[in-house]
This record gives structure tokens, C-alpha cells and sequence, in this order.
């Protein structure tokens, strides 16, 4: 089930979702609006191949910054984090949506990464791209995207106690940890 205004307002309340920092005027009728932060990571352009199982690739070859806002050029691949934290319990699900006014922009928020597991904690990585011909300047603190909270069962090993949980408490935009992966050949 998909919680309504008033109840994801109520699970705040109570503390079963965690949203800090927690504005009320954010909620809507069906999700919650989540605001941009202020840290950017992105590729350099170049040859050098990423391979999903060699860390020192994933973590070569990039930029990174704070800053108030961040234009991103035409068909650039950037990495955000959300100002928001948040902390799932172990029967609530999330999943992360772009905003329409955004995405008339050509911003696209996530690429494949929208789903959020009940149990996690941490800010939320954002997969945006920008599929305009033009740059598009976004705002740290600007309503950027909207999460989506389902109730489901309880999970008998909700994120925050798997022992491979990469994201688990991660603060700014984080790089791909899937070298933590095991390679099966």
C-alpha cells in the first residue's frame, strides 16, 4: 500500500520514517518532495574504462564539489546526494521519482538506483543525466525529486542489518561500491 499525506505525516511524527531535516510543507498528496544537496561527483571525459570490479577504476578519473548549485551540461552524468536523511524501518519501502517540472527540463534523477530498502539509513545517492541540448543549472535545497513510501511485511533482514549493506549511513553523492562485490566466474 502506498502511504497518503496524512500517514506518511503520521510515521514522521512517530518516528517510524526518518527525514532530516523534516519540512511538512514538502508532503504531497501520495509522496514526499526531496530537496537537492550541495554535493556533486562526476567522470572526467576520457578513455579510461570502468570496470565494475577494480575500485581504483571506479574512483579514478572523477571530480568532486560543494557548491550552491551545478550546471549540467548536455548529455553530463553526475552523481548528487539529497539534503534529506532517511531512515526506513523494517516494513516501509521507498522509491525515488524525478519531478515532472524537472524532468521538462531534460533531468533525469536516477538511471536504475530509484528503490530504497526498508531498513536503510543515509542520504540517497541521485544517477542525474541531462538529456537536453542545453545545460541545466540545479540548485542546492531546490525540491528535486519525491519519494514514494510502501508498507509491506516485515523484511527478516531489512538493509540495516545485512552484513554487505555498501550504502548503509552513506552521507553525500557516493561512488559505485560494487568492487565490494564477489566476482563469479
Amino acid at each position: 500500500m502506498i502511504l497518503v499525506d496524512w500517514q506518511i505525516i503520521d510515521r514522521v511524527n512517530r518516528g517510524h520514517i526518518l527525514i532530516d531535516p523534516y519540512d511538512p510543507g514538502l508532503v504531497q498528496p501520495n509522496s514526499l518532495d526531496i530537496r537537492l544537496g550541495d554535493h556533486f561527483v562526476w567522470y572526467r571525459p576520457g578513455d579510461g574504462v570502468i570496470d565494475p570490479y577494480d575500485r581504483s577504476s571506479i574512483e579514478s578519473e572523477t571530480e568532486e564539489m560543494n557548491a550552491p548549485y551545478f550546471d549540467i551540461a548536455p548529455g553530463m552524468f553526475v552523481l548528487a546526494e539529497t539534503m534529506e536523511t532517511i531512515g526506513l524501518p523494517d516494513n516501509i519501502v521507498a522509491s525515488i521519482e524525478g519531478k515532472s517540472s524537472i524532468a521538462r527540463f531534460g533531468v533525469e534523477l536516477h538511471q536504475t538506483g530509484g528503490w530504497i530498502d526498508a531498513g536503510f539509513r543515509g542520504t540517497i545517492t541521485l544517477e542525474m543525466c541531462n538529456v537536453n541540448v542545453r545545460p541545466v543549472r540545479v540548485y542546492a535545497g531546490m525540491p528535486i525529486g519525491q519519494l514514494v513510501f510502501y508498507t509491506t511485511e516485515r523484511a527478516a533482514c531489512p538493509y540495516d542489518k545485512k552484513p554487505d549493506a555498501k550504502y548503509m549511513d552513506q552521507r553525500q553523492a557516493t561512488l559505485s561500491r560494487y568492487a565490494a562485490n564477489k566476482r563469479q566466474d
